[in-house]
């Protein structure tokens, strides 16, 4: 039995599928280990797909901003559509670019827990951004910004955007 027989104590992880034994050390033969990590998760057709689906999302949340847009009176819609689709980006790159599809199920003992703190610690701040004008000092009360000044604001400029052609 020789060296090669034998998984190494440099092997690099453990191993999670029955059969899966390092054919060799790469640490003590001078390689890299590289060359077939993306022939093993399926070949650059499927990096191909994921950059296209990339391109397919990036489109659709371009489109929000486009007359085809069915929703362009509805602002929150296309926020949160615009948020779907970027978390569905994040999500393809993490999987598949930084190689997560294919690690060990520890992968779950770590995202899911900071998955729920983050979600904990968004929730916890919402009373802090709902409730941000209720006691504010009577100098900010008078710079602050309100829904009625917004309204003056797009009134006015409606204005002048109706004035200019008169002008020409």
């Amino acid at each position: 039995m020789s060296d090669h027989d034998v998984p190494s104590a440099h092997a690099h992880g453990p191993i999670t599928r029955v059969g899966e034994i390092p054919a060799h050390d790469d640490h003590e033969h001078g390689g890299h280990g590289d060359h077939d990590s993306h022939a093993s998760h399926g070949g650059i057709g499927k990096y191909l797909l994921v950059f296209v689906a990339l391109c397919g999302l990036t489109t659709m949340s371009f489109l929000t901003y486009s007359p085809y847009w069915p929703w362009r009176d509805q602002p929150h819609v296309g926020w949160a559509f615009m948020m779907a689709v970027s978390c569905t980006k994040a999500l393809l790159v993490v999987l598949f670019f930084m190689h997560v599809f294919w690690e060990a199920n520890w992968k779950y003992v770590l995202t899911i827990p900071a998955a729920m703190m983050a979600i904990f610690l968004a929730l916890m701040l919402v009373p802090d951004i709902g409730m941000r004008n209720r006691m504010v000092s009577q100098e900010r009360a008078l710079h602050m910004a309100r829904g009625s000044d917004v309204r003056l604001m797009e009134q006015a400029a409606e204005a002048k955007v109706l004035a200019e052609p008169e002008a020409h």
